[in-house]
């Protein structure tokens, strides 16, 4: 059993590295889904007090 031993890569020790080289057409800042999310907050809490 000893002599079945498994030799790893010896550059990268089996991990392996991905890099995003896609980028979207469409960019939306976090400031902006923050005040959506507040936008809708707001419309359902009225939607549910007056309705």
């Amino acid at each position: 059993m000893a002599d079945q031993q498994v030799q790893m890569p010896s550059g990268m020790g089996g991990l392996v590295r991905y890099f995003d080289d896609y980028k979207s057409s469409i960019e939306i800042e976090p400031e902006h889904v923050v005040a959506a999310i507040i936008i809708v907050m707001v419309f359902e809490i009225i939607l549910q007090v007056f309705f």
